[in-house]
């Protein structure tokens, strides 16, 4: 999810409509109370009331038992206050305050998961896979997650100053952060190429699937011959709602299934499937991932890539696979619980290894080999060449390409899409030969 969602890395989220609780077999057998641990925390409990330093008020502290308790689970489980589940509501929605960038606790530091695009963060330069060891004059080690998370919020207008270790710096930087608020479109595209269609999905929200759907729609009308083939940007994409993922990867698919579930609960083993039709009637497909591609990524690059749909570039992915169910509780609280693991159409589960792409592409600077001015001598460029015959045409061509020149190319500001759209046009090469 989001930067107020610092406590989930990249949550998969499922909102039930059923009772979660119900009673199975398994449940009954392991139901009985543990008495004598709960006398031992009722005595730790009376003896941090009695002898702490500072008076605890009691809510406060049954909170904290509550927060180590499900904190103690794995990194996704978390208890939510009111006012945490409010923000995660409106996160999923696509809008809310902060810095926007989703992070996890590593080794005692906060980790950047994924910086949303265009937030304050991903503005300020932060990066995925930064360390953030201090917030101002804060440092963060010692702090729990949700204290980090706190010192961050703020005020729209007001700044942070990050600390952050990131590979290849022999230094620490110091990055401010201004704090917005934050309106996400999870969905953006362009045509690269007459024919060739490119779409960034940024997050998963309640309304991801439809919306790429109507992208699609005004790509293929923007270019005359359709699109002949598209690529799927979920880069950075930390994930979000398990419905948006599987519309996502529904557009693409014809029938089989998308992706499946299993825990420990009857209710918590889903499975879904595909509906007629593809929206792209089998035209080729790229999907680029990396290590910021987390859980709903990685389940329509898993799905797109069993049912051989779709070709998977760029780098190994996050290897988020768990489910976690929002369960909202009294006081309008809520817990968010990992209710079970994901498996992709032909059995794999992601978790802690992720989706591997088809084809591996680094991300690279590229640097011309040519930046001399002079370029390449062409026969054109001879003194007294002869001419084709079509000096109208030729001029307008030079126009054209003198235009282009003063942008830059595709293949220096992102070397992973100027490969992808490479081998997406081999492909539709490829087909059209094959018929």
């Amino acid at each position: 999810m989001f930067f107020k969602r610092v406590f989930p890395i990249a949550a998969l989220i499922i909102i039930p409509t059923f009772n979660t609780f119900a009673n199975t077999e398994e449940e009954n057998k392991v139901g009985t109370l543990p008495l004598d641990e709960l006398r031992t925390f009722t005595e730790v409990f009376a003896k941090v009331k009695n002898d702490y330093v500072e008076t605890i008020d009691d809510r406060q502290l049954i909170e904290n038992a509550i927060r180590g308790m499900l904190e103690g689970l794995d990194p996704h489980s978390a208890y939510l206050n009111k006012e945490e589940y409010t923000e995660l509501q409106e996160g999923t929605t696509g809008e809310f305050g902060g810095m926007g960038i989703e992070v996890g606790m590593e080794d005692g530091f906060v980790r950047v998961i994924s910086p949303i695009d265009d937030s304050p963060a991903s503005r300020a330069g932060i990066l995925a896979g930064d360390i953030i060891v201090r917030l101002d004059d804060q440092s963060v080690k010692g702090l729990s997650l949700n204290e980090a998370v706190a010192i961050m919020r703020g005020k729209p207008g007001s700044s942070i100053t990050l600390t952050v270790l990131r590979e290849g710096e022999e230094k620490p930087l110091m990055i401010e952060v201004v704090r917005d608020v934050i309106m996400v479109k999870s969905v953006k595209g362009r045509m690269l190429e007459p024919g060739y269609g490119y779409v960034r999905i940024s997050n998963f929200q309640a309304h991801t699937a439809e919306d790429l759907r109507l992208k699609i729609e005004v790509l293929k009308k923007e270019s005359k011959e359709g699109l002949t083939g598209l690529i799927l940007d979920l880069r950075n994409n930390p994930g979000g709602i398990l419905n948006a993922a599987v519309g996502v990867s529904d557009l693409f698919l014809d029938s089989g299934l998308i992706v499946y579930t299993e825990g420990r609960i009857q209710d918590s083993k889903l499975e879904f499937t595909a509906k007629p039709s593809d929206i792209l009637k089998n035209a080729p497909v790229i999907v680029l991932v990396n290590g910021g591609s987390a859980s709903a990524s990685e389940i329509v690059a898993g799905a797109l890539q069993d049912h051989e749909r779709a070709i998977i570039m760029g780098e190994q992915t996050f290897g988020k696979g768990s489910v976690q169910t929002i369960l909202p509780m009294n006081d309008e609280a809520a817990l968010k619980l990992t209710t079970a693991r994901y498996y992709t159409p032909s059995g794999r589960s992601i978790q802690a290894s992720g989706i591997k792409p088809d084809i591996i592409i680094q991300p690279v600077r590229f640097q011309s080999a040519v930046d001399n001015g002079i370029g390449v001598i062409k026969e054109s460029d001879l003194s007294g060449h002869l001419s084709n015959g079509n000096e109208e045409e030729e001029n307008n061509r030079k126009k054209s390409d003198n235009k282009k020149s003063d942008k830059p190319s595709l293949v220096e500001t992102d070397y992973q899409l100027y490969e992808a759209l490479n081998v997406l046009k081999g492909l539709a090469i490829h087909l059209k030969k094959v018929g």
